[in-house]
């Protein structure tokens, strides 16, 4: 028993000499990392200076080339802000005044008389209408209406006609001397009506007329052998013509 304690004594003893070399290793070793820390500490400040400096200097640019970017951001809003804005109407002289007011007054036969020449006017022509008749026609109706006169779209209404054929055929009557316009605001339009100048001339009432095909017209007179006043052949052809119906005449 006495020689196991004295063995364990021993080598408790060599341990505790290998630790205290353990710990004497430890403490060289840490002295050592110490010194190695500060000498690379020493380079390391300044690789550390320097960039720091680049570090500054480049968000100061970044820094500036922002607030470049939003001036000229601004400067684009405020150009768009001024196309944006709507432009101020320039004040009209009386004369250009007094201009748009007729262009807005202007009725289709205004139009038309500015478009078109006096002989186009005067040689309007229907397709495949009589314009005789035509004309004959829109002087009978306006003759019943007498100085009332009637609005020209009534009247194109009832004889069927386009406003533009209408249109012109009343500036070919009024041209000719036919008839008169006056301008009129109906229903929040200028228009015309239509009055009754002069009744044309027809032939319709004289077109089997004796005298036209006579065969002594050159001895007629009104105090010769031969004349109006008695002669037979008028007189038949007026009784005849008053037996025929008024819608055949």
């Amino acid at each position: 028993m006495a020689k196991k304690k004295d063995t364990l004594i021993d080598e408790a003893k060599k341990i505790k000499e290998e630790l205290s070399e353990l710990k004497n290793k430890k403490k060289t070793l840490d002295s050592k990392k110490k010194s190695a820390k500060k000498a690379a500490a020493k380079p390391a400040k300044k690789a550390a200076a320097k960039p720091a400096k680049k570090a500054a200097a480049k968000p100061a640019k970044k820094a500036a080339a922002k607030p470049a970017k939003k001036a000229v951001a601004k400067k684009e809003v405020k150009k768009e802000e001024k196309k944006e804005k709507p432009v101020k109407a320039k004040k009209l002289t009386k004369k250009e005044l007094a201009e748009e007011k007729r262009i807005a007054e202007l009725t289709l036969e205004e139009e038309l008389e500015e478009e078109l020449s006096d002989k186009e006017i005067e040689n309007f022509q229907i397709e495949k209408v009589d314009m005789e008749r035509l004309t004959n026609k829109v002087c009978d109706i306006l003759g019943e209406k007498e100085s009332d006169g009637m609005f020209q779209s009534e009247l194109w209404k009832k004889l069927k006609l386009s406003s533009r054929d209408g249109s012109r055929l009343a500036l070919k009557l009024e041209r000719i001397g036919f008839i008169t316009r006056e301008k009129l605001l109906e229903n929040n339009r200028w228009t015309y009506k239509l009055i009754l100048k002069k009744t044309p001339i027809s032939t319709e009432s004289i077109m089997n007329a004796p005298c036209l095909v006579c065969t002594v017209e050159q001895k007629c007179s009104i105090d010769g052998e031969i004349s109006p006043k008695s002669c037979q052949f008028i007189e038949d052809w007026v009784i005849a013509e008053m037996k025929k119906p008024a819608k055949s005449k």
